[in-house]
């Protein structure tokens, strides 16, 4: 069955094409013209205003022009209608080869034409100078094409021309524009966030009141925020978005909270390591993570930056160029996390290493402590299914009482207790092998019993 996306997309990609495919013979008729030709006027663009494809709704949204629109499709034709583009490869008389007017490049395995800046502007602006410089705006950083990672003209080798460069699509775009679902790029030092998600539900998580009650106000924040902010003129006030600071030992449920946020919401959550992204790319983290905020600013997701005093930490005097820059890279995601429209959260084991000065700027500071006896119980309760046996009933209570751990070890202590009983055949979870996984858990942290 095919998709309902794609082939609203096929419908309205078609209409384009056909104009497309106009325009290209029609600046081809008229640049091998005489010199007596009027001055060349582009075919309109179709009428999409009434499509509801996903390609429709992008071009509505930004307003696109029709040159913009051009350039988009120039970069997609390689992609779905590659042999709109042979018409590039007339041969030159006088030279024995190509017209370098025309642009593009060869593919290693692509049999066709990959078009390049040269190619976008020779078909919106021909040979007119004026023209063409100033439509070079298109490849500009500051342009929304490459601000939000839809378009980007790739290096060319040495001293060429930049124009020179392939103009390429995002797989995300091109993925949305064809199927009509986006897909984040690859995990990565170029993208570095991953899609948190998680198995559990709400009742599998146990926070203290506190934490609780300040969680339903991010949940609110999530289904309500466009409400606050629009109709109740709380935007004209206030900066966007929503900011919150996670912070407590290890394994007490910062991430898992991000997640349920994200299912209980229905947006995508991303998680941003800062300690990777700081510690391996230094001098690249401004341009990463920009990468990050504009994708997520198109769809809308939930960030979760874990390890946040790798940015967020007690700044000390700066001695060198490294504090300096480090400072700069603090100072740039402090201020895209205060102007992301949407919902931002920073994790830390200790809320002691962020500095006063930024913990001012969030909404909402939750505490994760390691859970009391009682909500340890619950958890140890939770760990095992129906289908193991206990050694007895008071087991776990005696435990729980004995042990403050996080519910993180408690998982993993179940996990060990689990493997014992595989290994010895039966389905028995005993006192031993629970009192084993605990003193391995208190190992990893340097306690003992």
């Amino acid at each position: 069955m095919v998709n309902e996306l794609a082939k609203a997309n096929a419908e309205s990609l078609s209409c384009e094409l056909t104009w497309y495919a106009d325009l290209l013979k029609a600046r081809i008729d008229y640049h091998f013209a005489g010199p007596d030709k009027a001055e060349f006027k582009m075919p309109p663009a179709p009428d999409l205003s009434k499509q509801m494809s996903p390609y429709a709704k992008f071009v509505r949204h930004y307003g696109m022009t029709d040159t913009e629109r051009l350039t988009l499709l120039t970069a997609l034709v390689p992609h779905i209608r590659p042999e709109l583009f042979d018409i590039f490869f007339l041969k030159n008389e006088a030279t024995d080869r190509g017209f370098s007017e025309f642009g593009g490049l060869r593919g290693q395995q692509h049999g066709g034409l990959l078009p390049t800046g040269e190619t976008v502007l020779f078909l919106t602006a021909g040979g007119d100078l004026a023209q063409r410089f100033t439509l070079q705006y298109l490849f500009d950083g500051n342009h929304y094409f490459a601000r939000h990672g839809i378009l980007h003209l790739e290096g060319a080798p040495g001293h060429e021309p930049y124009l020179a460069g392939h103009l390429s699509i995002a797989r995300t775009f091109l993925d949305y524009f064809t199927i009509g679902e986006v897909s984040a790029p690859p995990f990565g030092p170029e993208f570095p966030a991953r899609k948190l998600e998680s198995t559990e539900t709400w009742a599998d998580l146990v926070l203290d009141p506190s934490a609780h009650e300040q969680v339903e106000e991010i949940k609110l924040w999530l289904r309500f925020g466009p409400t606050v902010m629009d109709d109740l003129g709380f935007g004209r006030r206030m900066k966007p978005g929503y900011r919150g600071l996670f912070y407590g030992p290890p394994g007490t449920g910062k991430s898992m909270t991000a997640a349920l946020l994200g299912r209980d919401s229905g947006f995508d959550v991303y998680r941003i390591d800062l300690s990777m992204v700081v510690s391996k790319y230094i001098g690249e983290t401004e341009k990463n993570l920009a990468r990050v905020f504009d994708y997520a600013e198109h769809h809308s997701w939930i960030l979760f930056f874990d390890e946040a005093d790798a940015l967020f930490g007690k700044r000390t005097a700066t001695k060198d160029a490294h504090d300096r820059y480090a400072n700069q890279e603090t100072a740039y995601l402090l201020q895209r996390i205060e102007d992301y429209a949407g919902v931002a959260i920073l994790a830390t084991n200790q809320k002691d290493n962020i500095d006063e000065a930024f913990t001012r700027r969030f909404h909402a500071v939750v505490h994760f402590p390691l859970p009391a006896a009682p909500d340890r119980h619950r958890i140890w309760q939770r760990a095992f299914s129906e289908l193991v046996e206990l050694e007895d009933e008071i087991m776990l209570m005696a435990v729980a009482e004995a042990h403050e751990i996080s519910g993180g070890a408690i998982m993993n202590i179940a996990r060990f207790a689990g493997l014992r009983s595989a290994g010895r055949g039966d389905r028995r979870i005993t006192r031993a092998a629970l009192e084993a996984g605990v003193r391995r858990e208190l190992r990893k942290e340097g306690r003992s019993l």
